[in-house]
């Protein structure tokens, strides 16, 4: 899961990073309104944890940003301020849940799985594609009731793939969604070719052969 982290205290920006990537998540930081709109704008998150006062702005501009641009990412709005009309403001604007500090971490981390679960999952834990089966509570797959052994990246691609299914994903966009800005880092796109490869033999042993090459663009999981 890719998670974006709005939030200027950076002693607590930095608690929700280690605790959330412990738990195998991508984390990318945003300490201040502008950093957080350029992001925003430039990537997609599964989940955003949006502080209201960002400093140099509003938290809630940004939640406006999201929907004037149609984006469906979760958004989860932290606040020191337990004001009523910031927590209906904030959900009116289309945020799915509000969390008031002090929060201990284990909590907001449920939240998200709940946000997520929502939004992309129809609310269950278990997201079918044919034979495929994925257990998102469990982070596991299998294909017909067989577990199938995959590294946490080949679990997170598999995830991705079949929540983005039928369509073309470029290699850039891959790299970016598992790595974050740690793909910028990258001199080429090695990595992702050993991951799919990887993945897509441990399908195809099981008679899954849905990932397919879309030469000189990237990937698809289709039935195609």
């Amino acid at each position: 899961m890719k998670l974006l982290i709005a939030e200027d205290e950076i002693s607590l920006q930095q608690s929700i990073v280690t605790y959330l990537e412990r738990d195998g998540n991508v984390c990318e930081c945003a300490s201040n309104y502008e950093e957080a709109i350029y992001k925003v704008s430039l990537y997609d998150y599964d989940v955003i944890i949006l502080d209201v006062n960002l400093v140099t702005g509003s938290g809630l501009e940004v939640l406006k940003h999201l929907k004037k641009e149609k984006k469906k990412t979760g958004v989860i709005i932290i606040s020191a301020n337990n004001s009523l009309s910031d927590k209906l403001e904030g959900l009116d604007l289309g945020a799915d849940d509000y969390i008031t500090k002090p929060f201990h971490l284990a909590e907001l981390n449920s939240r998200i799985k709940a946000v997520l679960r929502r939004g992309k999952f129809g609310g269950d834990e278990n997201i079918l594609f044919n034979e495929i089966r994925v257990d998102t509570g469990a982070k596991s797959a299998y294909v017909l009731d067989k577990p199938l052994t995959l590294t946490r990246k080949e679990y997170d691609l598999l995830l991705f793939f079949i929540t983005n299914k039928n369509r073309i994903l470029s290699k850039e966009i891959i790299a970016e969604h598992l790595w974050g800005d740690n793909s910028d880092l990258a001199d080429n796109f090695d990595f992702i070719y050993v991951h799919i490869n990887n993945l897509r033999k441990k399908l195809t042993s099981e008679g899954a052969k849905y990932i397919k090459t879309a030469y000189g663009s990237g990937y698809k999981f289709t039935e195609e």
